[in-house]
């Protein structure tokens, strides 16, 4: 039985500055790298649309990211949107954890 490799969140950065990982469109999932598909004009146009609606409704509350990574015990996915604590500079040097998260949405037409 062949077991896979699990990849650390640290990994997975080195991984990225070594440029391993340049051009290629993944997520690190549970321990895994994962491929990602492209995204279709319609998730992409539904996903912004969100964003901006809850960037206006969340002014000065939080804040909201698009399509950015947020960190994990062993994950970085990239959720759609990312509702997040403020201030936004904060993430300058790091991304998002569980404990500044309020809220993430995926938009999903086909799949789960």
């Amino acid at each position: 039985m062949k077991t896979l490799a699990k990849w650390s969140v640290h990994d997975y950065h080195q991984m990225i500055q070594a440029g391993i990982l340049r051009d290629r469109r993944v997520e690190l999932l549970a321990g895994e790298i994962v491929e990602m598909s492209p995204e279709s004009p319609i998730h992409y146009s539904t996903a912004k649309r969100g964003a901006k609606y809850l960037e206006e409704l969340l002014i000065d509350k939080a804040d909201v990211r698009f399509n950015g990574p947020i960190t994990l015990s062993n994950s970085e996915p990239e959720p759609d949107i990312a509702i997040v604590r403020l201030p936004e500079s904060a993430y300058n040097h790091r991304h998002p954890q569980p404990e500044d998260i309020f809220w993430i949405v995926e938009v999903a037409k086909t799949s789960l």
